[in-house]
């Protein structure tokens, strides 16, 4: 498996805070490659420090679970499948909106996380910034 390239990295980072300027969110956003390792991450300025790990767990939960971190919201919930997942890993996971697979030529390459503003900004700005480098 090939891996997401640090330079396409750095633009899938540059292109989601671009795109948070644009929303006036100050963010973080992370981008780890497919075995969920940080590849490149840019705090704004006025983003809160908790957002840098955030925005990598958000990244990693999309790696690790296959899936937009939106989609796995509804299967955290209690009595739902994945409930007590989140608990059963020493990673950070992050179960809220904002992370995205990268998927290139059909192949996970890594994932994007996105973190600062609502759930939805979050979501918006990492699927911005796939949609501004594919």
């Amino acid at each position: 498996m090939t891996d997401i390239s640090a330079q396409h990295a750095s633009l899938l980072v540059d292109a989601a805070l671009d795109h948070a300027t644009k929303l006036g969110v100050s963010c973080s956003v992370s981008v780890v490659d497919s075995g969920a390792h940080l590849l490149a991450m840019k705090r704004m300025d006025g983003a809160s420090l908790v957002t840098i790990d955030a925005s990598a767990a958000k990244a990693t939960t999309a790696v690790y679970f296959l899936n937009s971190t939106a989609n796995l919201v509804p299967l955290i919930q209690p009595g739902a499948p994945l409930y007590t997942l989140g608990g059963s890993s020493s990673r950070e996971f992050a179960f809220v909106p904002g992370g995205f697979l990268l998927v290139i030529d059909g192949e996970v390459r890594g994932g994007i996380g996105a973190s600062g503003g609502t759930p939805d900004q979050d979501h918006e700005i990492a699927l911005a910034a796939i949609s501004a480098t594919q």
